[in-house]
């Protein structure tokens, strides 16, 4: 039945009205000052020098920042498992610890291949 999902229109309707109040008051109230060293690009704490094609790009950090989503999706499916480990018995036991040991290998290949080391 659509009547049933109306609280879920109204939470929709609420937070695209409370966005949309957000940034029409924070554009009304901000100050308009643009120049030129402000629109300059700034990529990952490097200024910028000559064009993006020249190479002048930081992988590290984009490298780094993938790692941490993987890792951090690992953690928001480890929440889960954790509270119904109970109910799961061995066979959850011996799932999930052949996705961390999986995990795990891919950690040490990125170490290995020298995907966390910073250089600059």
């Amino acid at each position: 039945m659509p009547i049933d999902f109306l609280p879920v229109f109204l939470m929709v309707a609420v937070v695209i009205a409370l966005s949309a109040f957000i940034l029409t008051l924070s554009r009304l109230i901000r100050p308009h000052n643009p120049y030129p060293e402000k629109n300059r690009p700034y990529e990952c704490g490097v200024d910028h020098v000559g064009e993006a094609s020249a190479g002048m790009f930081k992988v590290q950090y984009f490298v780094i920042a993938i790692l941490f989503v993987v890792f951090d999706v690992e953690t928001m499916f480890l929440f889960p498992w954790a509270v119904v480990l109970k109910d799961m018995g061995l066979f959850g036991y011996v799932e999930m610890f052949v996705f961390i040991v999986l995990l795990l290998v891919g950690f040490a290949y990125a170490w290995i291949k020298g995907a966390l080391e910073w250089v600059s």
